[in-house]
């Protein structure tokens, strides 16, 4: 029985250093994550480097107790072949998309064309970007839903970046022959000035057979506002044209239809008259998603400021030997201080927020 007993211990002894290697993972991968999560907040490719790290840590790890297992040479041989041909196999099944995902996200990345919050049309996919992760960017559409794009995906289509400060908005507008140029051009940079635009021009895009396609175009400077002001400027070009007195119908289509000539194809004017401005609210109800992600990536943005200035505040209070600039830099790291764990355990929040949704 006492022998029994001690082979058990002895066992137990040789599997010590296998479970201490177990509990060394298992604690490094809480820690790295929490790190993740406290002092690398600001960061916005936080979802692109967490998976990354731990999938590293997580082979060293099982590369670790492999090695430290009570077992022959040759078994701990046939162990480690195992686990290459298991990796080995693993890569070749999924290489073409895995290693192309990674990839072409280490691209998009190092080229900084894509930023929480920012308007993007790839194909026939337009939205704002909302998270961009170590296989796919995920972007919110015109209807609410959120849309995966591959990284591979982007990075082999043309895609569209929409500019921060400013895109023009425009539309377009068949009119007949019979009326003025210069009246359409004034009627139709009127339209764009009360759809909020600034510095409006109109482009002739095609002389057909029977009408003329001009093209409005405008600056908007508020980019968030991009699918109302769209809306808006259609809105202003059907009421201006319509109270200029212009007809918006092509000769093909007075001659398809039977009507009285002296009747023209607008409304009454009673029903163009401006209305008032409404302060736009679809944006903020589709793309709720991207606003949040673009909240989140300036408040990442403010962290890494106070770090900055935290970390030369310490250099400075290392250099001033004066008692009365020490207190002041002791003042203004305290506040530093505080300022910075009010971001930490706001971008926490958030982050809790976005992976409950």
């Amino acid at each position: 029985m006492m022998e029994r007993l001690t082979q058990y211990v002895e066992k137990l002894i040789d599997l010590a250093p296998s479970a201490a290697a177990i509990v060394v993972v298992i604690v490094l991968l809480w820690v790295i994550n929490r790190l993740l999560q406290r002092r690398l907040s600001e960061l916005s490719e936080q979802g692109f480097k967490r998976p990354l790290i731990t999938l590293v840590i997580s082979l060293a790890g099982v590369l670790a107790v492999i090695l430290l297992l009570p077992v022959s040479e040759s078994s701990r041989g046939q162990l480690l072949s195992l686990l290459g041909i298991l990796l080995s196999a693993a890569i070749a099944l999924s290489s073409t998309a895995f290693l192309s995902n990674i990839m072409a996200g280490f691209m998009l990345r190092s080229v900084r064309i894509m930023r929480p919050g920012r308007f993007l049309e790839v194909g026939e996919y337009f939205g704002r970007v909302t998270q961009r992760g170590l296989f796919h960017v995920q972007i919110q559409g015109e209807d609410r839903n959120l849309i995966s794009l591959p990284n591979m995906y982007l990075a082999i289509t043309p895609m569209k970046n929409y500019r921060d400060d400013g895109v023009i908005v425009s539309a377009e507008v068949s009119l007949g022959y019979d009326a003025g140029r210069e009246q359409i051009t004034n009627a139709l940079s009127e339209a764009a000035i009360a759809a909020g635009l600034t510095e409006p021009y109109v482009h002739v895009m095609e002389l057909g057979n029977f009408a003329v396609t001009y093209r409005i175009n405008g600056l908007l400077e508020d980019v968030k506002l991009l699918i109302s002001r769209r809306s808006k400027l259609r809105e202003m070009v059907l009421d201006t044209l319509h109270g200029a007195g212009i007809e918006i119908v092509s000769p093909t289509f007075m001659n398809t239809r039977a009507l009285d000539p002296d009747q023209p194809i607008r409304p009454d004017q009673a029903s163009v008259r401006p209305q008032a401005e409404k302060e736009p609210i679809a944006e903020a109800l589709i793309f709720d998603k991207a606003d949040q992600a673009e909240s989140l990536e300036r408040l990442r943005q403010s962290l890494a400021a106070v770090q900055r200035s935290l970390e030369q505040a310490q250099e400075q209070l290392k250099e001033t030997e004066s008692p009365r600039m020490k207190r002041e830099i002791e003042a203004r790291k305290s506040w530093l201080t505080t300022r910075l764990e009010a971001l930490q355990e706001t971008i926490q929040e958030r982050e809790k927020d976005n992976e409950q949704e």
